[in-house]
């Protein structure tokens, strides 16, 4: 037996905020002065480092789990079963349901129940929890389905990442320009082929310096409520954190399967920051004596931004539909998907396609 993806979906707003939106945008520091660069050189230089040149935003009448929703319907055609025969429903998430112009977030239900709840599924063993791990939940709620299947407590899952961060980022701050809203889905199953699918996994947290290297905070508007509260991260600690110890987490998970890192064919990395992910990559290969084969990290932060549980179902649904220039999967490809966030979380799944 082995635990494949069977089907995959995902969800991207129409609504695009391009980077030259924010050039009206009031930026100031965290202690509440003003920056002394216009926002014209602020966002280019946001440009550089971060890859992004524009994000999706959803649509006011939608929160998270209409997006989770939208991304499952497809995820559970593509993956030809019916829904009423999946044993539980994993939803990756952070914030819960934030409704448009305003900033609480609503998790009762949990986001879960509020999809089943959408796909009309009837059968109550059919299990909906929600998964709080920062931006790797989505590879997270995957292993969990997995450990499920192979305890012999279910045989098909439906895990979906969804999150809309643009309801809860300080519009005064320069890191609001990287977030972004979506959702993707896969259903994970047993197979009787015995070919492929998970061959091994890798998880980690980092909580004794680094819990709250992202975190909610107060606004650099000092003159805003100072009860209200938005999504806030220190970037260069996370930055150097990523890069110390997301390619040895890596390199872990690929020694655990067995496979020569020649047969890597993709690495879908949560879409955070190019350059950071770049370095991540390039640390990666370096921990193996080798080069990074050209092509190897596809991307699709430039145009979608970083939606956080969303980027990597996300990429690689697009990449299963051809929807990303020069990147395909074939069958017997070899994936290393990875993750880190919030918390702090690293985790990575090597899989055979």
């Amino acid at each position: 037996m082995s635990i494949k993806i069977t089907g995959s979906g995902s969800y991207i707003p129409n609504e695009v905020e391009k980077n030259e939106d924010f050039h009206q945008h009031k930026f100031l520091n965290i202690d509440g002065s003003h920056i002394e660069h216009p926002n014209e050189i602020i966002v280019d230089k946001f440009k550089a480092i971060t890859g992004i040149v524009e994000r999706r935003y959803a649509d006011p009448q939608l929160t998270s789990s209409d997006l989770g929703f939208l991304a499952a319907q497809k995820a559970i055609e593509d993956a030809n079963i019916n829904a009423e025969e999946l044993d539980y429903i994993i939803c990756a998430h952070n914030f819960g349901d934030v409704k448009s112009n305003t900033v609480q977030s609503d998790i009762l239900p949990c986001l879960a129940s509020r999809v089943k709840h959408s796909l009309r599924i009837k059968n109550p063993k059919c299990v909906a929890y929600d998964i709080l791990f920062g931006c790797p939940g989505w590879v997270e709620g995957v292993i969990q389905a997995q450990a499920f299947i192979k305890a012999g407590m279910a045989k098909k899952c439906l895990v979906i990442g969804s999150e809309t961060l643009s309801r809860v980022v300080d519009k005064h701050d320069r890191d609001s320009m990287i977030y972004s809203d979506g959702a993707g889905a896969t259903v994970v199953e047993a197979s009787d082929d015995e070919e492929g699918g998970i061959l091994a996994h890798e998880t980690a947290s980092y909580t004794y310096d680094e819990a709250y290297y992202l975190y909610f905070g107060n606004s650099n508007n000092q003159d805003l409520c100072r009860d209200t509260r938005y999504i806030k991260m220190h970037g260069r600690k996370i930055y150097e954190f990523a890069l110390n110890n997301v390619p040895n987490a890596m390199k872990s998970c690929l020694d655990q399967s067995g496979v020569d890192i020649k047969d890597v064919k993709k690495i879908l990395i949560h879409q955070a920051n190019e350059k950071m992910d770049e370095a991540i990559i390039k640390r990666f290969y370096r921990l193996y004596k080798t080069q990074a084969p050209e092509g190897v990290m596809p991307m699709s932060i430039h145009k979608l931004g970083n939606s956080s549980v969303a980027t990597v179902p996300t990429l690689f649904d697009l990449i299963r539909n051809n929807k990303i220039k020069n990147q395909s999967l074939n069958k017997g490809d070899v994936i290393i998907f990875a993750s880190v966030g919030a918390g702090m979380h690293i985790n990575a799944i090597v899989y055979k396609y």
